[in-house]
């Protein structure tokens, strides 16, 4: 089997459209969440959410083409992912044969705007409304399919849809091609635009968004306050590579993809199993394989929704994993308390986190944790950052479906 790296950062997110940015926001506790501007809320049900700001596609050389014919969750993925390219220095026929160079973007819900768009078309126009581009703009690959485009990937493409889960799936999976020696490089991650009405209708709806009229008081991870998750959007995309391909051209390293867990609860369609069942086997999988060691100094990225039910499951989850003494050693937080939740990106974004936790030997918080839930009882790094020189870092993700996601990175 072979070693997997990542050498190459991309995001756009609602704390920064880049890396750094993003990071320096989340150390010093900031919050994304605010009344959403770009759509009208008066007659929804839910007014908060976490909005990507002052995005410019064509600030990451996409054109203008490109930019029409691109549902905004597609324009997500390829931006953060010139950003992943350009950090990696990745270039395919110059380093990589691009049969051997793949990608595996995923999304929850793909191009709902365009779809809500194109049905908005249909009703008042009828069919001839239709823009013929309504499928390809809609359908939830595309944004892996027009990535592999631009930078020249075709080797293997796998678009995940796993709700949730989505981002952590697709980089677990592309971890498994390059290890399994079907690809030698993969872009990788997820991407998401949902903050449409349709969306939040149907979200607040099934009662799994916040109604929470205060931004400062609605991602409420692991706090007996909490009452849904508030919905966000973004992209978060790795550079994956053999080791020894990166090795050879001399790549920066920012940690070794080294664990991969994926189950299923098998019980419901929203709702995750009160026994911890499948999400703990998810979680051990990912930490046999990457050989994982009772001791060692474990930072996890908790799925942490601040939903009542999420919370209280994977807290249970991680006691029955680890153990409950090395459980309550781990330094574990959420950073969908400053961000939201970004659906199909979301994994792929914290497992982004988790990389720079190895690099800079720092933690984000998981900010207005004030009244902790007494079932949640685990060191989730309340309000503050810290410093924690981490082993290893696993992140969770948990997706509608009973969807369970667990990678693992290792500093190299």
């Amino acid at each position: 089997m072979k070693r997997v790296v990542i050498t190459g950062l991309g995001v756009i997110s609602p704390l920064g459209n880049n890396v750094d940015t993003m990071w320096a926001e989340l150390l010093k506790g900031s919050c994304a969440i605010d009344y959403i501007k770009a759509i009208d809320t008066t007659e929804l049900p839910v007014h908060v959410g976490a909005e990507v700001k002052d995005f410019h596609p064509e600030d990451y050389g996409i054109d203008r083409a490109m930019i029409r014919h691109n549902d905004r969750y597609a324009l997500y993925a390829i931006a953060a992912t010139a950003q992943a390219m350009r950090d990696s220095g990745l270039e395919a026929g110059r380093d990589i044969d691009p049969s051997r160079f793949g990608c595996a973007i995923g999304s929850g819900v793909g191009g709902i705007q365009t779809f809500c768009r194109e049905h908005a078309a249909m009703l008042a126009e009828g069919a001839r409304g239709v823009s013929p581009l309504f499928i390809p703009e809609m359908i939830a690959n595309i944004a892996s399919g027009n990535t592999a485009i631009v930078f020249h990937a075709e080797g293997p493409n796998l678009p995940v849809v796993t709700a949730c889960a989505t981002g952590t799936h697709s980089v677990g999976e592309a971890y498994r091609l390059i290890r399994e020696g079907r690809a030698e490089a993969m872009i990788t991650g997820g991407a998401e635009a949902a903050l449409c009405p349709m969306a939040i209708a149907g979200f607040s709806n099934s009662k799994a968004l916040t109604t929470s009229e205060d931004p400062m008081a609605a991602s409420l991870p692991f706090d007996a306050r909490r009452k849904g998750f508030v919905i966000g959007e973004g992209a978060g995309i790795m550079i994956l590579e053999d080791y020894d391909l990166a090795r050879r051209r001399g790549a920066h390293i920012y940690a070794e993809v080294c664990g991969y867990g994926n189950t299923c609860d098998a019980y419901h369609y929203t709702a995750p199993r009160s026994d911890g069942k499948c999400a703990t086997a998810c979680i051990r999988q990912a930490l046999d394989e990457a050989g994982y060691k009772a001791g060692e100094k474990l930072y996890i990225n908790a799925h942490g929704t601040g939903t009542p039910l999420n919370d209280k499951a994977e807290t249970l989850a991680i006691k029955q994993a680890l153990g409950e003494a090395d459980a309550r050693k781990a330094v574990i937080s959420s950073t969908k308390s400053m961000m939201g939740h970004m659906l199909g990106a979301t994994g792929a974004v914290e497992l982004i986190v988790c990389a720079k936790t190895l690099q800079t030997g720092k933690v984000a918080p998981t900010i207005h944790l004030d009244v902790p839930d007494p079932d949640c009882d685990l060191d989730y790094t309340p309000h503050t950052a810290r410093h924690y020189t981490a082993d290893l870092t696993i992140s969770n993700s948990f997706g509608f479906g009973g969807q369970n996601a667990c990678v693992a990175l290792r500093r190299i």
